[in-house]
């Protein structure tokens, strides 16, 4: 299967068989490339039944860098699903650009629970209100849409400016 350009994979999920299928190799690497681990794909199974599927993991060959396998979890209307949302900061920080310091985004995903339909490709958050090194964005701070449930820690520092290193002396 392999050789002829088809990667194996099986479609899993609750209350549901699995299914295995074969995936063609070059479309599966671009789409892979090109999605979030929680982007919803729409796979047409001979040629006839669609199911909607999350990526759910990928076997990778570690020597060549190779497709092995692909396990993609199938969604049902209307059930949660348990995804890391990638985070994407926005704007300028003052501390940063006026005042020398340095930006440290600490967290860049985010464990939430929704229904399928209402999961974003990500969140975004501004850091404008980093406008000197006390302050800090925490998880708590960043508005969820509707229907996303926050399961991370909401206390932990997604983004903060360090002060900028004071020139040393040279030891005498």
């Amino acid at each position: 299967m392999r050789k002829s350009g088809r990667i194996p994979a099986v479609i899993f999920g609750h209350g549901i068989e699995s299914i295995p299928v074969s995936l063609d190799e070059h479309e599966f690497d671009h789409i892979r490339r090109t999605v979030h681990s929680n982007t919803i794909i729409e796979l047409k199974i001979d040629g006839k039944k669609k199911q909607r599927v999350l990526l759910h993991g990928v076997q990778i060959e570690p020597r060549h860098r190779k497709l092995v396998h692909v396990d993609l979890f199938a969604l049902i209307s209307g059930e949660e699903v348990t995804v890391d949302i990638p985070l994407h900061a926005t704007g300028e920080a003052f501390a940063v650009f006026r005042l020398g310091g340095t930006l440290l985004h600490t967290v860049d995903h985010v464990k939430v629970r929704a229904q399928a339909e209402k999961l974003p490709e990500s969140l975004e958050f501004s850091i404008e209100t980093l406008v000197d090194f006390d302050t800090a964005i925490h998880l708590r701070d960043i508005a969820l849409p509707d229907g996303i449930t926050l399961l991370s820690d909401p206390d932990e520092v997604v983004a903060k400016v360090a002060a900028p290193h004071a020139p040393r002396c040279p030891s005498r």
